[in-house]
């Protein structure tokens, strides 16, 4: 029953761990990466499409995204989508393809960035701390309901601490990653 409750925990901690990634992927260094469109939808026929799967997204160089959409009539919808998303980067539409160039990014607008990143990790620590909360009181309650021995609580709540301390530590040593790559010129 314990063992249920520490794979429950690290499957959330594993969850905001994998969040905490996608909202990096998301944050512009400066490079060209085309995760950064990952989480931009355009209306497609009615449906909102992400970019990525309805144009091929090409890097030319470290400084230019060309997205080359396999429909050329929804270049001014992805122009547009791109254009009201908060990327801060403006598109350019030459009737064929979308030029999208990243400029480096200014030393306080890093900085800027690097707060943000500390945002998102601290988010994935307090998720990690909440999984943990949850299990040492399902923990709890097996102990109260008798179905567990003292010890056997003990050793769960010690081994769902080492789950968090290990997820902890891989969400600075994550952050410590992309603080450094923001930061590069």
């Amino acid at each position: 029953m314990i063992d249920e409750t520490l794979m429950q925990a690290e499957e959330r901690m594993q969850k905001a761990l994998g969040n905490l990634n996608d909202n990096f992927a998301a944050v512009r260094t400066g490079r060209a990466n085309a995760m950064i469109l990952d989480r931009i939808k355009v209306d497609y026929y009615g449906a909102m499409t992400p970019i990525n799967q309805m144009a091929a997204i090409k890097t030319p160089d470290a400084h230019m995204l060309l997205i080359e959409p396999w429909d050329k009539s929804t270049l001014t919808a992805i122009t547009n989508a791109i254009q009201a998303s908060d990327l801060g980067v403006t598109p350019s539409n030459d009737g064929t393809v979308i030029r999208l160039p990243f400029p480096q990014p200014t030393e306080e607008r890093r900085r800027e960035l690097v707060k943000q990143c500390k945002l998102y990790t601290e988010e994935a620590r307090v998720a990690v701390r909440n999984a943990r909360r949850d299990a040492n009181a399902a923990i709890e309650k097996l102990k109260k309901g008798s179905e567990v021995s003292e010890d056997d609580a003990k050793r769960g709540e010690t081994d769902c601490q080492k789950l968090t301390d290990k997820y902890i530590a891989e969400a600075e040593e994550a952050f410590k990653k992309k603080e450094a790559e923001v930061m590069e010129i």
